[in-house]
This record gives structure tokens, sequence and C-alpha cells, in this order.
């Protein structure tokens, strides 16, 4: 009879740690190999496609409006069509010795072709400079799906808080150490392995329990 529970047990520590493992849903992220502040760099969006029926076919990266680019060039993408559209600026900058009194605002690529499938991401890149000397910079992401469904990652993270569903893409900048994780990734990481714990003990407690009732 002692099996038993012991195999239950066993089953609901799986079952606890699986829970608290499981990935977060995926989003639209940024890097970049080499960016820092004040020079030029690569940065890469990362897309992946969450529907389980639909592909992507279209992304819209808008760039940040208080801190335009003199410089904007898209990476082409086989099969992809890209589409860079420039905005006037409220006041001229001057970058290089030349003033510019427009910058590029968004860019789009699009497909019509099969897109990015369920389950598969792929990845769009630009070269951007000058960048500010700021720590980090935030964009926003327009994700499109064959079927008609727009997603909008556009959403700013609240400091100490909670990550939103829809979450802005964030490129860190300004060191040449490795970046830290945010702090609200890191406490949800911890609260994550803390549940966890907590869940498993509590269940061992349960079946430990019921083990000794039967045995008295």
């Amino acid at each position: 009879m002692s099996r038993h529970p012991a195999r239950l047990c066993a089953a609901l520590l799986l079952a606890a740690l699986v829970l608290v493992a499981a990935p977060a849903s995926a989003h639209v992220t940024v890097s970049s190999p080499d960016a820092k502040a004040g020079g030029f760099g690569k940065v890469v969006f990362r897309v992946p496609t969450e529907s389980d029926t639909a592909s992507t076919t279209k992304i819209r990266i808008t760039l940040p409006e208080d801190t335009p680019f003199a410089f904007v060039s898209a990476q082409p993408k086989p099969g992809w069509t890209v589409d860079v559209q420039k905005a006037k600026l409220d006041e001229p900058i001057s970058s290089h010795g030349t003033t510019l009194s427009e910058a590029v605002r968004t860019v789009t690529w699009t497909t019509s072709g099969d897109g990015v499938a369920p389950g598969e991401f792929d990845e769009f890149a630009l070269s951007l400079g000058q960048l500010p000397d700021v720590k980090s910079l935030s964009f926003a992401a327009e994700q499109t799906y064959d079927d008609g469904e727009v997603v909008a990652w556009d959403e700013p993270a609240a400091k100490g808080g909670e990550e939103p569903e829809r979450p802005a893409p964030v490129l860190q900048l300004g060191s040449d150490e490795p970046a830290a994780a945010p702090a609200a990734k890191t406490e949800d990481g911890l609260s994550r392995a803390m549940s966890g714990v907590a869940v498993a003990a509590a269940l061992l407690a349960i079946v430990l329990a019921l083990q000794n009732r039967r045995r008295a």
C-alpha cells in the first residue's frame, strides 16, 4: 500500500516542477552584438510566432521618437520586402555636420510567402546610428499574422513591477560589461522558483500525511 503514495508523490512533484519551469509567453525582443551609446550598432529584433494556426507575415518596427537616428539601414531578407518611412522632426538635429529635418520613423518587413510558421521565429536587423547616450532604448513592434490578427508589442514596463502582457522591445546600452538581467525578470524568476519549492513541499507534506494515516 505504501507504493501508491510514493508514486503519487513523485507524480505531483514532477507536475509542480514542470509548472514552475514552464516558460512565459514568447514575445518580440531586441538585442545587439555591438550597440553602444554614442556609436553605431546592429540591432536585431527576434520575432516568434505565438499563434498555433497562423504565420507571421509582417513586422513593423517603430523607432524612438524622442531620440531620432541620423542613419538607419535595414538588412534585406530573401522573400521579404522592406519599407522605410520617414517623418518630419519637431526640431532639426545636427549629426556629423549635417542638419536633419526628418528621420526614419518606421521600418516594415512584409512577405507574400509562407512567413514565420507557428512554433518558429525569425530575426530582422537594422543598423542604427548614432545611438544616444542613454542606458536603454524602447521600440514598438507590430506583428501581423496571415489570418488578419495584429499584435502590438508596445507596453512599457513599470519600474519594479511585473512584465506587461505585451511588452515593448527594450535595448540595453552603455556598458562594455555583460548586461545584467532586468530587475523585474530576475525577481519574477526568483518568485517562480520559490513558489515551485513551496508547492512541492506542500504536496509532499500532504502525501506523507496520507501515508501516515494509512499506516496508523
